[in-house]
């Protein structure tokens, strides 16, 4: 029995009763700390130890300093609760800390805990996957911007580049060696202007998944082999892979080309001068994450979580709201389409395709649907 909550909640002497207390905040989906009079964590319910990574007998030897960022918003929120004892709620935190470096912005609920002096009760409220389906919705609006344009350049820029390679090979051999360059030149990038309209003409293929059970393991072990032979051949790959995982609904070959873009990424972020590279590959169940189709009165649920995570130097912060939009890139010379079509191949899938990044490391996180039947997959389609 937990002695804080048993003398911090009114008739929880009654043992069934904090019994009761205890098992209805477990059950709670969002993290909740019971902080003493020195901002020690006296309770911490199973929400709580899973946003901390850690056990609720690690963090009740801890303060709350200890577990958020240095300087963090949220300390001086519970001071100013413990000065003025009244409720205050405050939105858009940022609770990073040194488990996790990245931004982590929640919605804090702080407030004193009746007939307990000098204790205060903190509930947060995670504000990423709200956040997450806005932005996805958005990157499938680009998707299909993309879409349109794809089949206009396909009509009307392929066939005038074929004429004008044409009639530079035929002047190439009429021509001095000086001036030879010039039409290998217009060649070579009328061949590069042909291998970007073909890129973007996948963006306008609007024919539904013909979806089978795909094992996801499979698949990451297919485009391990890939990147390890390849670009990714000096980076040390490392697998945390939930072995009980079930099937996917969908395309393995789709499925395959989006996570070696996100691996491929992430191995250039990193780059070919570092020696300690190194890109995590993990999957996991995660329960309880349900999607609102636009649109219906359908629920889909994307309990698959699929990570990628590099560390590189991180995504510039100005990028990061945008990384999934077509011409959005980091390269000198990249085209800005392969994130873009990573955000279409999952969304095709049903599922939903977020970055997280700081200084030090990104990582790229796609969920999805598992398969369950024919009904199943009919949703997850339904989302795309």
């Amino acid at each position: 029995m937990n002695e804080a909550i048993e003398t911090s909640f009114p008739d929880t002497h009654n043992t069934d009763a904090a019994h009761l207390a205890l098992n209805l905040l477990d059950g709670l989906p969002h993290p909740i700390l019971l902080l003493g009079s020195d901002s020690s964590i006296e309770y911490a319910n199973a929400a709580a130890e899973d946003f901390f990574q850690a056990s609720v007998a690690l963090l009740r030897r801890q303060s709350l300093s200890e577990v958020v960022a240095f300087g963090s918003p949220l300390l001086a929120l519970v001071d100013h609760v413990r000065r003025h004892g009244y409720n205050v709620n405050e939105y858009g935190v940022d609770l990073g800390s040194a488990k996790n470096a990245g931004q982590r912005l929640v919605d804090v609920f702080c407030g004193p805990v009746t007939e307990a002096q000098e204790k205060i009760m903190l509930v947060l409220q995670q504000r990423s996957m709200a956040q997450m389906i806005e932005r996805q919705l958005t990157h499938r609006g680009a998707a299909r911007s993309v879409s349109g344009l794809a089949a206009v350049l396909a009509h009307e820029i392929k066939n005038p580049l074929s004429g004008i390679r044409g009639a530079a090979q035929l002047l190439e051999s009429a021509i001095s060696d000086e001036d030879r360059t010039l039409t290998q030149l217009i060649c070579a990038e009328s061949d590069r202007i042909c291998d970007l309209v073909d890129r973007m003409e996948v963006f306008g293929d609007e024919r539904p998944l013909i979806k089978e059970a795909v094992n996801i393991h499979d698949v990451l072990d297919h485009v391990r082999k890939i990147a390890q032979a390849g670009f990714a051949s000096h980076i040390k790959l490392i697998e945390e892979y939930d072995p009980s995982l079930p099937a996917v609904p969908g395309s393995r070959d789709k499925l395959i080309q989006a996570f070696l873009n996100l691996l491929k990424n992430a191995s250039e972020a990193i780059g070919s001068e570092r020696s300690d590279g190194k890109i995590v590959l993990s999957t996991a169940f995660r329960p309880g994450v349900r999607l609102s189709v636009p649109g219906s009165a359908t629920r889909i649920s994307l309990p698959l979580e699929i990570a990628i995570r590099d560390n590189g130097p991180g995504v510039p912060s100005e990028l990061r709201r945008h990384l999934f939009e077509p011409f959005v890139t980091t390269k000198p010379s990249g085209s800005g389409l392969g994130l873009a079509l990573v955000a279409k191949f999952i969304g095709d899938h049903g599922g939903i395709i977020e970055c997280d990044s700081a200084p030090g490391g990104t990582t790229f996180r796609a969920l999805l649907p598992m398969h369950d039947g024919a009904g199943k997959q009919d949703e997850a389609g339904a989302a795309s």
